[in-house]
């Protein structure tokens, strides 16, 4: 393993916790080369030693690292730089999120909400009866004055869970993709793909009927594992884009 000549130190006084600033001061040595693909790390208690650290402060910098991509553990063996894999590339949509959550020039406009029965479709995803109550709502988030997404989902219909209202209260696009009644959902699953605008759409996001665009698929789940909605998105493919960063050097 090299050793980095002009070793940082841990900032006591920072704000950015140990463990954070560990992950950076080792991800800079990938980025510039002091560490290279295949080097392994330094043991952990030379971590604790070299920056007068705790092994649980360690231990947590090193699981971030490797969530990063960055490297890998080997049983019995230490931690070591791994390679670039464009395979691992992970697209989240947090630049989605901050290129449309721009304060009060967005907004999340509620078209329609009424109680419905589940038809064959919305039943199977849903994981309920055919003809059971569902809530289904539609929306438009709006940028300025410009359409930019078009939204429809069907919420299990439950009076005694505050979900329901949360959803429905919902007028902000940081809401909608946060999630105001996040402490009722657990996890969900999001599927991405490209779609054609249909008639009703386009009038909608005002654009020509065929025009390319995102449909995002989205289920999501309650803290007892229950299915709790099923919906999309329809995204202007003008107004949606995926970065991701792969390798050292990506969040410094």
């Amino acid at each position: 393993m090299k050793q980095d000549n002009n070793i940082k130190t841990i900032d006591r006084h920072s704000y950015e916790p140990a463990y954070m600033q560990l992950v950076r001061i080792v991800s800079e040595q990938i980025a510039t080369g002091v560490l290279r693909t295949g080097d392994q790390l330094p043991a952990e208690s030379q971590f604790c030693s070299q920056y007068n650290i705790s092994p649980m402060t360690v231990r947590r910098a090193i699981n971030i690292l490797a969530e990063r991509g960055l490297v890998s553990a080997t049983q019995g063996k230490g931690t070591f730089v791994k390679s670039l894999d464009i395979g691992e590339a992970v697209f989240r949509l947090q630049e989605l999120k901050n290129s449309w959550a721009q304060g009060s020039l967005t907004n999340v406009r509620l078209l329609e909400a009424r109680i419905v029965p589940a038809d064959e479709r919305v039943a199977r995803k849903l994981a309920i009866p055919l003809a059971q109550r569902v809530i289904y709502i539609r929306r438009l988030v709006q940028q300025i004055d410009m359409p930019t997404m078009y939204h429809r989902e069907y919420v299990i219909y439950d009076p005694k869970r505050p979900l329901v209202e949360a959803q429905l209260q919902i007028t902000l696009l940081e809401g909608l993709l946060q999630g105001q009644s996040s402490g009722g959902l657990r996890r969900g699953h999001l599927t991405i793909e490209p779609v054609n605008i249909r008639e009703e759409e386009a009038g909608l996001l005002k654009i020509p009927i065929g025009s390319a665009a995102f449909y995002l698929e989205h289920i999501f789940y309650d803290f007892n594992d229950h299915l709790v909605s099923w919906g999309w998105f329809i995204c202007r493919a003008d107004h949606f884009k995926l970065t991701t960063y792969i390798g050292a050097g990506a969040d410094l």
